[in-house]
């Protein structure tokens, strides 16, 4: 790995940076030895740690090895994911990780949807491959992030925790089949005026953009091309290999787009990718939203996911002379993904506020059909190569938990891809288009009896989980009218699982 050296200013010789208010006012009179890097020399540090990762090295003892030696580095923290996909955290002091790593423990009691008073107490098992050299303007200096998986009291995975279950899932499919799964979201947010602006949402106000510029035209010193600026700068640091960033459709609106990843990690990133922006946004006194339609009347934000197989180093998903550049295995994957669609619904679309994106007068990709040029699709199959060629699930909305939805859309196509000869046959007829396309549920209530009533989504999550998860989409379900109307509700802002408060939700 590279060596440490101590970097005391927080400059990153970056231009763009001179133009940004303050970014780190709170570290600013602090004392200390504390590493501090810049932006380029965190990005070839942890680009450093992907190559290794991506080439199957196994980084863990060597990682342990540069923290041991390091006097600038102070704690680390582990990030993980509640059972709704909440992102949590813990800062574990260096030395104390180092030395007690089999027994790191934590109240999963105090986590939505995961442990029970009466069996609380969790384990950690830390994930080394996910391991980053963090931005001190965001995270705080002397820091650095790793992905933790939960565990139950002996040490075996635990059932709540979907980023064990989709790294179980991706590690048995290489060891099986040969074959690894890339993932490439495309993840929509919105900048918004003032700060805790969710929190403090007032229905009778409308969130206010932040900008009102539209698809590519933000002008160079707007607001909202400075937050996409510095944004784009902190995923580079981070190693996420940006490949272009911009405003998107509606006003205030962005999307950064970056190198695909396999599966896992590509989850990671799109929780990284949520937690620097508002943290960013915070910085600048904005609110970085990814509720998917926090403003009535215009697009909402998606997560498009694009999804592909690889085996050998080759995408199996391409076929120069298939339909739409697509082998048969690719045809048959999204055939599954497709006769899943409305039990996946609830989990590609976990909020009251989800369904207001599934409006058709705005690209609503709520037909359960695959197309090569409608964006009202389900599924959409982007212009690609033998590189490139890949599925597009539009469904997927930005505050799902990554590591479940991607566990389901992954069985669900690998139950087409593997399905027998008569069962091909009506998963064809399903892409075929013949008759008019089933549509999505087109509210929350609809979406619960889907997921309620499968038995994949059972055998994917577990009778258990599917039961809590449930339990907590109604609980938020029956705080909202079915109808939803053209007006955004108080609790379908407030209640939403970004953005409450547990320890409050006896107010609710």
């Amino acid at each position: 790995m590279i060596p440490i050296t101590h970097n005391k200013s927080t400059k990153t010789d970056l231009k763009i940076h001179m133009t940004l208010p303050d970014r780190s006012p709170m570290f600013r009179d602090r004392e200390g030895d504390f590493l501090e890097l810049s932006y380029q020399e965190l990005e070839e540090r942890n680009l450093a740690i992907r190559e290794k990762v991506e080439q199957g090295v196994d980084i863990s003892e060597e990682i342990k090895s540069e923290l041991r030696a390091s006097t600038a580095i102070k704690c680390v923290s582990l990030l993980f994911s509640d059972l709704e996909g909440k992102l949590h955290g813990l800062d574990f002091d260096k030395t104390h990780i180092l030395k007690n790593e089999d027994n790191l423990t934590f109240d999963g009691s105090s986590v939505n949807g995961f442990s029970t008073l009466n069996k609380s107490d969790l384990r950690f098992a830390i994930d080394w491959s996910s391991f980053r050299w963090a931005p001190a303007d965001i995270f705080g200096k002397g820091k650095v992030i790793v992905f933790a998986n939960a565990c139950e009291q002996d040490g075996t995975p635990y059932s709540g925790d979907f980023r064990s279950n989709l790294n179980l899932k991706r590690k048995k499919l290489m060891e099986k089949d040969g074959i690894k799964v890339n993932l490439a979201p495309e993840i929509e947010g919105f900048l918004l005026e003032g700060t805790d602006a969710e929190k403090t949402f007032d229905e009778n106000i409308s969130l206010k953009p932040a900008s009102v510029g539209g698809y590519f035209n933000s002008l160079p010193q707007d607001k909202l091309r400075l937050f996409i600026d510095w944004f784009a700068e902190a995923t580079r640091a981070l190693g996420f290999v940006n490949e272009k960033d911009h405003p998107e459709v509606a006003p205030g609106q962005f999307e950064l787009n970056y190198r695909f990843r396999d599966v896992l990690h590509a989850a990671d990133q799109i929780q990284l990718y949520k937690l620097v922006a508002r943290q960013i946004a915070a910085h600048m006194g904005l609110t970085a939203s990814f509720l998917p339609k926090p403003i009535a009347g215009i697009n909402g934000n998606g997560m498009h996911s694009n999804i592909s197989l690889e085996k050998n180093g080759a995408n199996i998903f391409f076929d120069k002379e298939g339909q739409d550049n697509l082998s048969e295995d690719a045809l048959m994957f999204i055939a599954g993904v497709l006769s899943r669609g409305n039990e996946m619904c609830l989990a590609m679309n976990p909020s009251v506020n989800a369904y207001r994106r599934l409006d058709p007068n705005f690209e609503a990709p709520n037909a359960i059909k695959m197309s090569a040029s409608d964006r009202g699709s389900m599924v959409r199959i982007p212009i690609g190569n033998e590189k490139s060629a890949r599925m597009e699930v539009r469904t997927t909305a930005p505050d799902v938990n990554p590591y479940l939805v991607y566990s389901l859309i992954l069985d669900a196509g690998l139950g087409g891809l593997k399905a027998g000869t008569s069962e091909r046959k009506a998963l064809k007829e399903l892409l075929e288009n013949k008759v008019k396309p089933e549509i999505l549920p087109a509210t929350i209530q609809d979406a619960l009896e889907a997921f309620k009533k499968s038995d994949f989504i059972t055998q994917t999550m577990g009778k258990e989980e599917k039961k809590k998860y449930l339990e907590l989409k109604q609980e938020v379900a029956d705080r909202s009218p079915k109808s939803l109307g053209r007006m955004i509700k108080k609790w379908e802002v407030l209640d939403h699982h970004e953005v409450r408060n547990q320890v409050l939700e006896s107010d609710f």
